[in-house]
């Protein structure tokens, strides 16, 4: 997650409406497991509190041995990172032996579903290394008769996108980047990964109502000339990734996974107790209802399972916890949904 500049996002309403309900679909929900902290539980005492909160996938941002012994028989879905641009550089001449060592000495005692080769993408600077790194970690899942079962994948943040308001008028910033990668996914049966947060767009907007980003009750709507209608800003911001994958060839067969979303709960602009948890909550139960354009289905992360209190940049990162370190509630919280 990172505090950049998020693009743009619906700042205008566009249209007046009462908020509407759906029947729940099919729902996946996951928690991001950040380390960046002092005094956090055990890797076991984590995934136990995983399991005693009914949450039922972890991410986790680099291949941690102790956390991946730990979910040895859990039961928990795992996306796993490779790690930072290092380590996907390293992947150019190391992919097999990443792949046995990180992969196939745990799988499937733990349920690895992605490997994440790559964080934040925004299609440019390094993001050049991705692709090459992506097609060797599948040819080495390949080599050891995994690749139906564990997808590869990259993460991207909403800067990747451009012309988002409308959703559907959504493009990719550097196709010349993005257009391989969604090809890459569409070949292998992949989904391409997003973080969406509705918070930033919020924060760094002086357009978008609050309870519009919240998912709660609102005068704003936004009317997309393909004849949908959005009610909350996530839905939007997911709908115009999906939009611009779809428009690279093969693009409608390539599944959009919410890899990050969340909401402070200190120390910035609309960052409050109260706010955090009606955000976080109101997902999860969102979760069921998919979107717009894709409804009935959805899977998503949560950022983050800790308050990360050695985490950089703005304030905020260090309050997107659900829990301290000492595993206490930031606030009430429940993953049963709605």
């Amino acid at each position: 997650m990172t505090m950049q500049g998020v693009a743009p996002v619906l700042a205008a309403a566009l249209a007046i409406a009462a908020f509407a309900s759906f029947p729940s679909g099919v729902r996946s929900i996951g928690v991001c497991y950040g380390v960046i902290a002092v005094g956090l539980p055990s890797r076991s005492d984590v995934v136990q509190l995983y399991k005693s909160n009914g949450i039922s996938a972890m991410r986790i941002y680099f291949a941690d041995r102790e956390a991946l012994d730990a979910l040895r028989g859990s039961g928990i879905d795992l996306a796993l990172d490779v790690g930072d641009r290092n380590d996907v550089g390293q992947l150019a001449a190391n992919a097999e032996s990443w792949v046995h060592d990180k992969v196939q000495a745990y799988y499937p005692d733990v349920n690895i579903r992605y490997i994440v080769v790559g964080n934040e993408l925004t299609g440019t600077g390094d993001a050049a290394s991705i692709l090459p790194a992506m097609q060797n970690v599948q040819a080495a899942l390949a080599s050891a008769g995994l690749s139906g079962s564990i997808k590869v994948t990259t993460a991207i943040k909403m800067d990747t996108i451009a012309d988002s308001s409308p959703p559907s008028a959504a493009v990719f910033n550097n196709p010349s980047v993005m257009e391989p990668i969604v090809k890459f996914l569409a070949s292998n049966g992949a989904p391409l990964l997003a973080n969406v947060y509705p918070y930033f767009a919020y924060r760094d907007s002086q357009d978008i109502d609050l309870n519009f980003a919240l998912f709660e009750p609102s005068s704003t709507t936004v009317s997309d000339p393909n004849g949908l209608t959005y009610k909350n800003l996530f839905d939007a911001m997911v709908d115009a990734v999906r939009a611009a994958v779809e428009k690279v060839s093969g693009g409608s067969n390539v599944n959009i996974v919410v890899s990050e979303s969340g909401w402070p709960s200190a120390d910035g602009k609309g960052a409050t107790l109260e706010n955090a948890r009606a955000y976080n909550q109101n997902l999860i139960n969102h979760v069921g209802q998919g979107t717009p354009k894709k409804p009935g289905q959805m899977e998503a992360y949560v950022f983050a399972m800790f308050n990360e209190n050695r985490k950089n940049g703005d304030a905020t990162e260090k309050k997107f916890g659900l829990f301290g370190p000492d595993k206490t509630p930031v606030y009430q919280i429940t993953f049963s949904g709605n």
